[in-house]
């Protein structure tokens, strides 16, 4: 292979620094496009892949608000790939809470007032099907929901769906956890980790607040 350039490296710690700057991650921008979430972080640190293709290009460039001529590697034909930037009204801002569901004991919450935010492109939102979501990021604590979520994965809670099965946090006392519902009998509601190591936990519905379902996670690789 052809030595990299020192232009295309710059074009590598661009899209690092672009992703930083809007609160997001090269894993998270590697699963926006399909690849695994290591993808990104090999192209930018081993330059593997030595270019990403165009419609990767264009479809990180759409998230992230900007031009595919900042981040790409190579010249391109003008008039090819780019994308108007985006405007501040395009974005929406995710409130990240001091809070940790914990995938394990119980983590006792603490006051929900939001310390940062992750900024996501209403488009991107539209695409997933989040676009009327009401959304809060908090983090995972604990190994019970492994393999789904790990220690230290981001997750976004929406808000408005606190029925039916799937992921959600819930509130036991003054704790938080981040389990599986599953159907129970009238009265009851039965919380289950993906870890087999943890047995459910099947509880008076009224000891059980459902917070929100989960629709979305992020972490480091």
């Amino acid at each position: 292979m052809d030595e990299i350039s020192p232009e295309e490296r710059q074009a590598r710690g661009r899209l690092q620094q672009l992703a930083r700057e809007r609160g997001s991650t090269l894993s998270q921008l590697s699963r926006l496009i399909g690849r695994n979430p290591a993808y990104l972080q090999q192209y930018v640190a081993r330059g593997s892949p030595r270019h990403l293709d165009e419609p990767d290009l264009r479809k990180i460039a759409e998230f992230l608000g900007i031009s595919t001529r900042q981040i790409a590697t190579r010249s391109m034909p003008d008039g090819a790939g780019l994308t108007t930037p985006m405007k501040h009204d395009d974005y929406r801002a995710i409130p990240r809470l001091p809070l940790d569901a914990s995938a394990g004991p119980g983590a006792v919450g603490s006051q929900e007032i939001p310390y940062d935010a992750h900024h996501f492109s209403r488009r991107w939102l539209r695409e997933m099907g989040l676009e009327g979501a009401d959304l809060s990021a908090i983090r995972v604590e604990g190994d019970s929901m492994e393999p789904d979520l790990r220690s230290g994965d981001e997750i976004f809670v929406d808000r408005n769906k606190r029925a039916g099965e799937g992921i959600f946090v819930v509130r036991i006392g003054d704790a938080l956890h981040v389990k599986q519902i599953r159907a129970s009998a009238p009265g009851t509601i039965v919380l289950v980790s993906s870890n087999s190591a943890y047995a459910p936990l099947e509880l008076p519905r009224e000891e059980v607040e459902v917070i929100g379902r989960v629709v979305w996670k992020g972490g480091r690789v």
